[in-house]
């Protein structure tokens, strides 16, 4: 038997292959036959439950690289062509094989556990190969089949010595992608695409299957243990540290959609700009990061999604236009808010230990999205500088809409001491974001948020003392005011509420930085500042100099010259001491 032919491209087939099917990967012709070799043990099983066929091995693909001889085989045990099947499925770009084969056995239970378009999925193959070879026998009775071309639209079918069923593909691979005949490449595709397809992929006869063919998100979440969330996660992202928390996703109407979503922990804040969640479509990689499936604020997070109900090759102007897609994203919104909400109600304790690393998300969430800040609003916190954990809301309601914040508690020390001598307690908010939440929730609630080290209340000129330190610093720019402290320091160094922030945008956002805005508060109930007009011009230069830096260092820090300077000067008001 032998014959030879053009391959039929369907032009009623060829524009939706042109939009759907354009590959921007070479690799990812291992994970379209891998693929179909996974839809054929498909029906094949789907046929064993029928009564139609047998099938008593186990099910797997073999993936052997012959770099000598510079080719790829991947071979499969599942249902096998006839040679009307392959005329049909491999001469006919874009005919679809699984589409065919649902129709004939409709099954809504079974339908989403085919995976692809067998035809057009093959083709990816000419993307590394110059030769293609097709050995192939169906589960019927008929003879096995031999199909080969050279990437043009001549093909050749024989006669096969192909004894099992099952279908076994050789790429004769192109001098352009010879770096694909290296084992360990090969590896990582295969690692890539297929590490979490149903059935056993073995490369180059390893005894060890190369995926794992039922990832914890197949699971039931009461079936998973704490610890088989944790190494799953270490698996999947490599990542030495412990996620915070996750959250298991299992939906079966009104779409398919199962995963876990994973709270890292950020060693430096915002260490990388984004998570990573990955899209499967029946346990197939799809993509990362899709953010018309996940809510861009919900990128910072890592995890997997698997939903049969989007297509294996994702056009992203498609999903924007999709219904399913939005209640989709709906749904991990909304099961991301109840877990917050559950957390918040039933681990409290936990709930506070992870604030401070879950905080950014819940931030940047709720900046992002209405409905999520409006559910989460109850919820959002912060700990205090007595170190308890207060919601923004109890807080507020206190104080009288008036909150005060410390972003550093070391460097904000001294003025934490005179809040806390006041009776009173402030809210921490260390991370980056927090000066962008700040501004939301005051344009949210009309709530004031003053940090700590701003301007007090009370002042005043003093004219005495102002002329003293302008002429002692000689800086006509600085602010000296008077007001009576709750401390010991005879100044402290302050700056405007509204400059500063201005200034921390400025700097956020890569521009010039703004001169800095500093008001030196003279403490009107300290003695040293009361005798200082009593003194002479030079006790009072260097006083005012050695006032002016201590207040300097409980605010910031000084320069290496202006340290050296403060450094000397204290050494001469010791020697005046004796």
């Amino acid at each position: 038997m032998s014959s030879k032919g053009n391959i039929k491209v369907n032009a009623k087939n060829i524009f939706p292959i042109i939009k759907k099917w354009l590959y921007s990967d070479k690799d990812i012709f291992v994970r379209e036959l891998v693929v179909n070799g996974c839809d054929a043990i498909t029906k094949l099983k789907k046929l064993q439950s029928l009564g139609e066929a047998t099938f008593d091995e186990t099910p797997r693909i073999d993936v052997l690289v012959d770099e000598k001889n510079k080719t790829i085989t991947i071979s499969d045990n599942g249902i096998g062509m006839t040679e009307e099947e392959v005329k049909k499925y491999i001469n006919q770009i874009a005919f679809s094989g699984a589409e065919e084969f649902l129709e004939k056995y409709k099954d809504q239970n079974e339908q989403n556990q085919i995976i692809g378009h067998f035809g057009l999925g093959f083709y990816s193959a000419f993307m590394v190969a110059k030769y293609v070879v097709i050995e192939t026998k169906s589960y019927s009775d008929e003879s096995a089949v031999r199909w080969s071309c050279s990437g043009g639209t001549q093909y050749e079918i024989t006669d096969s010595k192909k004894e099992t069923r099952g279908t076994e593909i050789t790429l004769h691979v192109d001098d352009e992608s010879e770096d694909f005949l290296i084992v360990e490449k090969l590896r990582s595709v295969l690692l890539k695409y297929c590490n979490f397809l149903p059935y056993e992929i073995f490369l180059n006869g390893e005894e060890k299957p190369v995926n794992d063919i039922e990832p914890l998100w197949t699971k039931s979440p009461g079936e998973c243990t704490e610890e088989q969330y944790k190494e799953f996660y270490h698996k999947l992202f490599s990542d030495f540290n412990a996620p915070l928390l996750w959250i298991h996703l299992n939906v079966d109407f009104p779409f398919k959609l199962k995963g876990i979503l994973y709270f890292p922990k950020l060693t430096h804040e915002f260490e990388s700009a984004q998570g990573k969640i990955k899209l499967y479509n029946n346990q197939v990689f799809v993509a990362d990061n899709i953010k018309e499936v996940i809510p861009e604020y919900l990128m910072l997070l890592k995890g997997v999604i698997d939903c049969p109900d989007l297509p294996l090759n994702v056009s992203r102007s498609a999903l924007q236009n999709d219904g399913t897609v939005a209640k989709i994203s709906a749904h991990i919104t909304k099961k991301v808010a109840d877990k917050l909400l559950s957390m918040h109600k039933e681990q409290r304790e936990k709930f506070n230990s992870d604030w401070s690393d879950i905080a950014p998300f819940i931030e940047y969430g709720c900046m992002n999205d209405e409905k999520f800040y409006k559910k989460l609003k109850p919820i959002i916190q912060a700990k205090t500088t007595d170190g308890d954990y207060v919601t923004l809301e109890e807080y507020a309601n206190e104080n009288n809409k008036e909150l005060t914040y410390v972003t550093n508690e070391s460097a904000q020390a001294q003025y934490i001491k005179m809040l806390k001598e006041d009776g009173k307690k402030a809210l921490v908010f260390p991370h980056v974001i927090d000066i962008h939440f700040i501004s939301f929730l005051e344009m949210k609630e009309q709530w004031k948020f003053t940090r700590i080290d701003t301007l007090p209340e009370q002042t005043s000129d003093d004219k005495e003392l102002l002329e003293i330190f302008t002429k002692a610093l000689d800086k006509k720019e600085l602010k000296v005011t008077t007001s009576p402290l709750k401390t010991n320091m005879p100044a402290l160094i302050v700056q405007d509420e509204q400059m500063r922030r201005m200034s921390d945008f400025s700097k956020m956002f890569g521009n010039a930085p703004m001169p800095e805005t500093f008001i030196l508060v003279l403490n009107s109930e300290s003695k040293i500042i009361k005798g200082l007009p009593k003194l002479d011009s030079d006790k009072q230069s260097l006083l005012c100099k050695q006032i002016y830096d201590i207040a300097r260092i409980g605010n910031s820090s000084l320069t290496p010259d202006e340290l050296t300077d403060f450094v000397e000067r204290s050494a001469k008001l010791l020697e005046k001491m004796i």
